[in-house]
C-alpha cells in the first residue's frame, strides 16, 4: 500500500474487499532467497499459486532453474536467478536484473541460511565468520538494496524467515543419540533477525513497506532419525513436525494485502513449540 493510500485505508465508509482479493498476488513479483531449499520450495509454490511471478534464487543456479521450471510446468509463473549473499555485486545484480525484467519487486522473502559449524565446541572462528557473512551481512544488504526499490515504488512486503531457535533456547535432549545438534550460529543469526525485523519495520513503514518475520519449527524430511522424530513430536503440543502445507498459508498471508496492517511482527509457525 502506497503512503498516499494509508489514510484512505482507514476510512469507515471505504468498502471492504472480498477476502479472496486480499490474498491474491496476481501481477506481483516475489523474490525468494533460498528458494530451492526445503522450506523455500514450498514458499515459492505458495506465492506462485497465489498469482505472483516468483524469482527463485540461491547459489545453486541449477537447482533454482529446476525449481522454477517445475513451477512453470505446473502452469505457474516463475524464473530463476543465481544469488550469492556473500557477494554484494551478486545481490545488486539480482535486484537490477529483476527490475529490468519485470519493472518492480513487490515481495522479498529472506529464506537463505548458510550452515557451517555446530555446537560451540565444534565451531571455529572461520565457521562463525562464514555464517555471519551470509546470514547477517548478506541479509542486511539484500534487504537494504531491495528495500530501496520498494521505497521508490511506495509499497512492498519483506518477510524474514526466522526459527523457533531465534526465540527460545534449544532443547538438546531431542538430539540425543542422533548425531544431530542445534548450531550456535543459528541461534545468534535468527535471534538477530527478529529484532532487525522490528527495526526495519519502523524505518520502512513511512514509505509504505512492511517488514515481518515468520518463525517456523522443524520440517519433516527424509532421513531424519526415528529417535529425533519421536522426541520432537513428544515436545510439541500438536504432536508433529511441520509438513509441506504448513508454511504456505502464513507466507501468502504476510506477502499479501491480507496482512496490510501488520508490520514488525514475528509469527510463530511451530505447532505450539514456543507456547511452553
Amino acid at each position: 500500500m502506497r503512503p498516499a493510500d494509508a489514510l484512505d485505508a482507514e476510512r469507515p465508509d471505504r468498502p471492504a474487499r472480498p477476502v479472496a482479493d486480499l490474498y491474491d498476488l496476481t501481477g506481483r513479483v516475489a523474490v525468494v532467497t533460498g528458494g530451492a531449499g526445503l522450506y523455500g520450495s514450498h514458499m515459492c509454490a505458495a506465492l506462485a499459486e497465489a498469482g505472483a511471478h516468483v524469482v527463485v534464487t540461491s547459489r545453486d543456479e541449477a537447482a533454482c532453474a529446476r525449481a522454477a521450471q517445475a513451477l512453470c510446468d505446473a502452469g505457474l509463473s516463475a524464473s530463476s536467478h543465481r544469488l550469492d549473499l556473500a557477494d554484494e555485486a551478486s545481490i545488486r545484480a539480482l535486484r537490477d536484473d529483476t527490475v529490468a525484467a519485470y519493472g518492480r519487486i513487490d515481495v522479498l522473502v529472506n529464506g537463505s541460511v548458510h550452515r557451517q559449524g555446530g555446537d560451540p565446541a565444534g565451531t571455529t572462528a572461520a565457521d562463525w565468520a562464514a555464517t555471519s557473512l551470509v546470514n547477517s551481512t548478506g541479509l542486511f544488504l539484500i534487504t537494504r538494496d531491495i528495500g530501496e526499490q520498494m521505497m521508490a515504488q511506495g509499497s512492498g512486503s519483506i518477510v524474514n524467515i526466522g526459527s523457533i531457535y531465534g526465540v527460545v533456547g534449544p532443547t538438546f535432549d531431542i538430539y540425543a543419540g542422533t548425531g544431530m545438534t542445534s548450531p550456535a550460529f543459528y541461534a545468534y543469526d535468527k535471534g538477530g533477525m527478529v529484532n532487525l525485523t522490528r527495526y526495519l519495520a519502523c524505518y520502512y513503514g513511512p514509505h509504505g513497506v512492511r517488514v515481518n518475520c515468520l518463525s517456523p519449527g522443524g520440517l519433516r524430511s527424509d532421513g531424519q532419525p526415528d529417535a529425533f522424530l519421536a522426541a520432537y513430536r513428544a515436545a510439541t503440543p500438536l504432536g508433529r513436525l511441520a509438513g509441506p502445507d504448513d508454511i504456505k498459508g502464513p507466507i501468502v498471508f504476510l506477502a499479501s494485502d491480507a496482512s496490510a496492517y501488520l508490520t514488525g511482527t514475528n509469527i510463530m509457525v511451530d505447532g505450539g513449540w514456543t507456547a511452553h
